[in-house]
């Protein structure tokens, strides 16, 4: 069995889009619209077949959630090496995003960072 993928919304689909294309190295598939109940989404793949559901729909409610919560919490990426989190960190840090934790050791052995990504998401970046 495997997760098939995860949906998140999202107020600006473009903007998602391009934060995981250039970031994530994702691969987008064409809009889907329906412009019955104004519904938008992408599904993005990544390099291992991991997809996720970008979606957008005027009637979701917009307000942030707080960062510790019941739910789904964050996207994590491993990246393959200590390096590669510690530069992804750099650059995200580099333009503009907000770096929460890390890079670190966590107490369980993860090396990893977290960073508030696109729309305030929370993504980990690991080993």
């Amino acid at each position: 069995m495997k997760i098939e993928h995860v949906a998140l919304y999202v107020r600006d689909l473009e903007g998602a889009r391009t934060f995981f294309e250039t970031y994530f190295e994702a691969q987008s598939n064409s809009r889907y619209h329906n412009p019955k109940t104004g519904f938008s989404s992408y599904f993005l793949t990544f390099t291992d077949g991991a997809r996720l559901e970008i979606m957008n729909k005027p009637s979701v409610n917009p307000e942030p959630l707080p960062l510790e919560r019941l739910g789904f919490i964050h996207l994590a990426f491993s990246l393959g090496s200590k390096e590669k989190v510690d530069q992804l960190t750099q650059r995200l840090q580099a333009d503009g995003f907000e770096l929460v934790s890390g890079p670190r050791t966590t107490g369980d052995g993860y090396y990893e960072s977290c960073f508030l990504g696109f729309e305030g998401n929370t993504i980990e970046l690991t080993v």
